[in-house]
């Protein structure tokens, strides 16, 4: 991906956090520079990744299959001392911008449409072989269990929330014609470099041409621009 391709994405980001009445924290607005004027008491950000993230899963074409994040909270499976068992995220999907299946190997979370339009999921188990399964699958929404066959797509409109359990492969995108959804997601510590199984290889983070300067830094940015984040 350009950086100038996601500039505009964090612009455009901001934006829509804004009309959803959301605010990010203070480092989520920080330039390169305010960044390069800060120091290690600001290293749980850095050692947690917590920020910005965009990826287009390596294919090059963003709004049809990526996935734009915002990492709020976050705990360490290192446990590197800060202690939080928990993490946080927001998520920005555009409509028929698929988010490719996988499943995470440790990690259970919440899927909560915030708002905006209609998030669809499709759901499999996965089999001992880490491909999919077709057995039925097991749903809770809300507090509602049931079951499901294999590959249903469940609809969670504004408000509704789904748990996913380690091993349930998912996909999902925004309803076509029902606008852009700001997506919640409250799970265990999130750990992208270990914790993911993709059916289909990918590439998890994007490499990055750079044809301008960085508006904000991704996460992957940090030990790469400040100078105090290389030794956390």
């Amino acid at each position: 991906m350009k950086r100038s391709e996601i500039n505009q994405l964090m612009k455009q980001a901001v934006e829509f956090f804004d009309k959803m009445g959301v605010s990010l924290p203070p480092f989520g607005y920080w330039s390169k520079a305010d960044w390069e004027g800060k120091g290690g008491e600001y290293r749980e950000i850095v050692a947690n990744k917590l920020g910005w993230d965009i990826t287009d899963f390596g294919q090059g074409e963003f709004l049809k299959q990526g996935l734009l994040l915002f990492t709020l909270r976050n705990g360490s499976v290192d446990g590197n001392g800060y202690g939080k068992p928990y993490a946080e995220k927001l998520l920005i999907v555009e409509e028929e911008q698929v988010t490719p299946f996988h499943f995470h190997w440790h990690k259970m979370e919440d899927i909560i449409n915030r708002g905006g339009g209609n998030l669809l999921i499709r759901l499999y188990n996965s089999n001992p072989e880490g491909d999919l399964d077709q057995t039925d699958v097991a749903v809770r929404i809300d507090g509602h269990s049931y079951k499901v066959p294999a590959g249903t797509i469940i609809k969670l409109t504004p408000g509704e929330s789904i748990t996913l359990t380690p091993g349930m492969y998912h996909k999902f995108w925004g309803e076509k014609g029902k606008g852009t959804v700001l997506v919640g997601e409250v799970s265990k510590v999130n750990d992208d470099e270990r914790d993911n199984r993709f059916l289909e290889p990918v590439g998890r983070f994007p490499e990055i041409e750079e044809d301008v300067s960085p508006s904000h830094l991704l996460v992957t940015d940090y030990t790469r621009f400040i100078p105090w984040a290389i030794e956390t």
